[in-house]
C-alpha cells in the first residue's frame, strides 16, 4: 500500500448522472469509460477502494411521481436501477484488467453477490475493488445514507462524493453568482445551513461517527486521486 496516501480505505461515491450525458438518460459508453478510467487510476494508488452508485440515470425513486406507484415502489425501482450501474462498471472495470465485485442489498444472487461486511472487507483486502448495489436494501434511504453506512461498516477512512460540482457552496452557484465555496465545513454548520451536499441522515450518521466527507468535481482528471494523497480539492466536511 502506498504510504504517501492520506487515505488508505476511501469509498467513492457515484451519482447515477455520472453514467450518462448531462440531461441524458441510461448509460453512455464514453461516462461508463471515464468512470472506469477514475477507478483504474485510483485503485492504482494501492488504496482499499470501495464504490457506491446511484441510480439517477434510470430512476430516482424520490422523484418519481406517479400517483398509482407506492412511494416504497418507487425507491425499490431505484435500487434496481443501481445494480443496473454496479454491474456495468464491474464489466467495464474488469475489460480494462482490475477485479471486482459486485455485492447487492436486495436478494439476486444469479446477478451478483448479497451483501455481507466480512466478505465485502476481504474482497477489499485481496485488491478488489469492491462496487456496492441496492442503496441500503430499505426504501425512504438515499444512496448518499447508504454510502454513509457502508463506509462505516467497512472502516473506511474517507467518503469521496464525485460530483460535477466542484465543491460545497453557500447557495446554488447555477444561480447565484456571488456563491461562495466552503473549503472545510463542519458537519454541524453543514446540517445548520441545510447545505445540500448530501441528506441530513448520511450527514448526521457521518458527524456521529468522525467520518469525513469529500465534495469535488469528478470531471476534473486527477482530483480524486489528488484528495487521497491528502491534497486540498473542493471542500471537506469533518469535524
Amino acid at each position: 500500500m502506498t504510504t504517501a496516501n492520506r487515505f488508505k480505505r476511501p469509498l467513492l461515491k457515484l451519482s447515477g448522472e455520472a453514467f450518462c450525458q448531462e440531461g441524458g438518460f441510461g448509460l453512455d459508453a464514453d461516462s461508463l469509460l471515464n468512470i472506469t478510467q477514475t477507478v483504474q487510476r485510483v485503485h492504482a494508488l494501492g488504496v482499499q477502494l470501495a464504490v457506491v452508485v446511484g441510480g439517477g440515470n434510470f430512476v430516482r425513486g424520490a422523484q418519481l411521481k406517479i400517483d398509482c406507484i407506492h412511494k416504497a415502489t418507487a425507491d425499490y425501482m431505484g435500487m434496481l436501477a443501481t445494480v443496473m450501474n454496479a454491474v456495468a462498471l464491474q464489466d467495464s472495470c474488469e475489460s480494462q484488467g482490475m477485479a471486482t465485485r459486485v455485492l447487492r442489498a436486495i436478494d439476486m444472487p444469479t446477478i451478483c453477490e448479497k451483501w455481507v461486511r466480512r466478505r465485502a472487507v476481504r474482497h477489499m483486502e485481496k485488491g478488489r475493488v469492491v462496487i456496492l448495489a441496492a442503496g441500503t436494501g430499505n426504501p425512504h434511504f438515499t444512496t448518499d445514507t447508504a454510502a454513509a453506512q457502508r463506509a462505516i461498516e467497512l472502516g473506511c477512512d474517507v467518503i469521496i462524493k464525485a460530483t460535477k460540482v466542484d465543491g460545497v457552496y453557500d447557495k446554488d452557484p447555477k444561480k447565484h453568482r456571488d456563491a461562495k465555496r466552503y473549503e472545510r465545513v463542519s458537519y454541524q454548520e453543514a446540517l445548520a445551513k441545510n447545505l445540500r451536499f448530501m441528506d441530513g441522515t448520511a450527514v448526521a450518521l457521518c458527524r456521529e461517527h468522525s467520518v469525513p466527507v469529500m465534495v469535488m468535481d469528478m470531471g476534473v482528471k486527477g482530483n480524486i486521486e489528488r484528495a487521497i494523497r491528502g491534497e486540498s480539492v473542493g471542500t471537506l466536511i469533518e469535524a
